[in-house]
């Protein structure tokens, strides 16, 4: 045998070997994403389900395939042999890290208390959940004020029932959208669904944190409905978060801007640039001490800043300058319906 032959032996040998090393990494990822985000999985968007399980249906024949013995094959490979087959294996081997890699980095980040206690009906709030939604709704009479909120990237819904449960305790029902990938880009027709479930809504208040905010200002400045059988759009809320364009002449809804002052992602100076794209006369609400994650309830997030508060402090007030917003709001539209109406 040739030294020549000898190496080209070994190439597919070694590709072999990382192969199933990979397939055991990306079975690993699965149980890790299963065991630290059971809840995130299980209640959130089945987009990531339907990922960790294709990942497991790629990765286990790998692994079955080489603890067993096989007889040689007959007829024609799958991958071919030779120099081409090298290449084959290797690119389908870049694929496969790469899948991995963002199934990985996509694991949501779960629900805490006391979040998971406030998606618990009592005699003031309703909750339902269902694939692509949580509804928080008033066990009373609904106010014709509805909320439509968008999580912040690769967080689960019901991170946001305990910070938003006020609102509906308020007489606004409440949707929180599970997007797929907990990413709001990929849940374009959330809002159009929302407004679906809730046929008695006479308006609409969108909101969202940090990435969901980007694109709840999204729907907010392009949720004109054509043929004027929708509930309009009459306020924005941004949980620390800004647009990603300018709305300071377009956007007709009034809008609360709530932040952080020690907010690493969203920072301050972010937040006050922000300001030039969004319409004359929005709020802007600042909780002292208050960092990015403390909007929902997911534990810390990388890249953060260091509180000054606790958690529960921050809650209360981010709750308190939402429901005073879309109060004040509905409160406004009611008073000016009626005085047309008189």
């Amino acid at each position: 045998m040739t030294a020549g032959t000898t190496a080209g032996a070994g190439r597919p040998v070694r590709l072999t070997w990382a192969a199933r090393t990979v397939a055991a990494g990306g079975l690993a990822v699965v149980a890790w994403a299963c065991l630290t985000a059971r809840g995130a999985v299980l209640h959130g968007h089945p987009a990531y389900a339907v990922l960790l399980t294709l990942t497991v249906l790629g990765c286990a024949p790998v692994l079955l395939r080489g603890l067993r013995s096989r007889p040689a094959r007959t007829g024609r490979a799958v991958v071919p042999d030779g120099a081409a087959g090298v290449v084959v294996r290797a690119a389908l081997l870049l694929v496969g890290v790469v899948w991995i890699a963002a199934v990985a980095w996509l694991r949501p980040f779960a629900t805490t208390a006391p979040a998971l206690a406030a998606m618990a009906d009592d005699d003031r709030v309703t909750v339902t959940e269902s694939a692509t939604r949580v509804v928080l709704a008033p066990a009373g009479d609904a106010d014709g004020t509805a909320v439509f909120f968008r999580p912040g990237a690769k967080v689960e819904a019901r991170a946001y029932a305990a910070v938003l449960r006020p609102l509906a305790e308020a007489g606004h029902p409440v949707v929180i959208a599970k997007q797929p990938l907990a990413v709001a880009f990929l849940a374009g027709g959330a809002f159009d669904d929302a407004r679906a479930h809730v046929p008695g809504a006479d308006r609409w208040v969108v909101g969202g944190h940090s990435l969901g905010g980007v694109v709840a200002s999204s729907d907010a400045g392009g949720a004109d409905d054509a043929d004027g059988t929708a509930a309009p759009v009459v306020g924005l809320l941004l949980y620390a978060s800004y647009p990603a364009q300018d709305l300071s002449g377009s956007l007709t809804a009034a809008v609360e801007s709530v932040s952080a002052s020690r907010d690493g992602l969203a920072t301050p100076a972010k937040i006050d640039a922000s300001r030039a794209n969004l319409p004359p006369g929005s709020t802007f609400t600042v909780v002292d001490g208050a960092v990015h994650a403390f909007f929902g309830d997911y534990g810390p997030q990388p890249g953060d800043g260091t509180p000054a508060i606790t958690h529960d402090q921050a809650r209360t007030r981010i709750s308190a300058a939402s429901t005073r917003f879309v109060d004040d709001l509905s409160d406004h539209l009611t008073t000016t319906a009626h005085d047309a109406a008189g």
